[in-house]
């Protein structure tokens, strides 16, 4: 049977809340440290112009029904043709998007910073909740939980006696790395570098591969079926027009 604990308010002074605010302010100073560290890289033309081109032939898709069918029809040609379409890349000049990262070194070196601005930190702030915290029950979450959140709740306590509604302190630790991002959006903006849960997604895959969005992009608008909207509007407005006289 789990047992009730009783948390002492000094847990709460010097365990709870320094971790709590350290974690916030770590968090403001390694934005404006990448912030610092961020070198100002001028975008390559081919790749701007590649993503003008996506975004065109998506509101293609989007608006298809709202022009004539040879329009959308000369305008499908114009982007998805195989001799000279913009969408068509051909098989003989798909790059690699990994070997194209690695073979630019300012961008490989703005990644290496990225990466060491979120490790570096991470890993300390660890060490320090690790030597001077560890073994705290921290705080209690105010409704019942599962046993499968025990690990994710109580790490760092080998203890399966205490119910699972408890948070230790390396737990709250995790639990502030991980959702702190709303609290950050409101203090640095939506566009802060202090996302980990994205640098790490970024981690696992690298690059961008234009060749892949221009073909998917290109099949996507050679699927669409095309009925115009324009000569059932009077139809559509002669309806409206008798429920509201009726």
């Amino acid at each position: 049977m789990a047992e009730d604990l009783v948390l002492d308010t000094a847990i709460r002074d010097w365990v709870l809340i320094p971790l709590s605010v350290v974690m916030v302010l770590i968090g403001i100073l390694r934005y404006f440290v990448s912030k610092l560290m961020r070198s100002s890289q001028v975008p390559d033309p081919k790749i701007v112009k590649e993503g003008q081109v996506i975004v065109r032939a998506r509101n293609l898709r989007a608006a298809a029904n709202f022009i004539p069918p040879k329009s959308f029809l000369s305008r499908r040609v114009y982007f998805s043709n195989e001799e000279n379409g913009l969408l068509f890349v051909p098989k003989g000049q798909t790059q690699n998007a990994q070997a194209q990262m690695f073979s630019d070194p300012n961008m490989a070196m703005d990644m290496m910073k990225k990466n060491l601005s979120m490790i570096i930190p991470q890993t300390l702030t660890f060490a320090w909740v690790n030597f001077f915290f560890s073994g705290f029950v921290a705080a209690k979450i105010p409704f019942p939980l599962t046993q499968r959140f025990r690990s994710m709740l109580q790490n760092g306590i080998d203890l399966s006696t205490v119910d699972v509604s408890y948070v230790s302190s390396r737990s709250w630790y995790f639990l502030n790395l991980f959702g702190l991002r709303g609290l950050f959006s409101l203090i640095l903006g939506e566009e802060n570098a202090t996302d980990d849960t994205q640098r790490m997604m970024q981690m696992s895959g690298f690059g961008f591969d234009p060749s892949k969005s221009l073909g998917a992009e290109k099949d996507g608008l050679d699927i669409v079926q095309h009925e115009w909207a324009l000569p059932k509007f009077e139809h559509r407005a002669e309806a409206v027009l008798k429920k509201l006289i009726r």
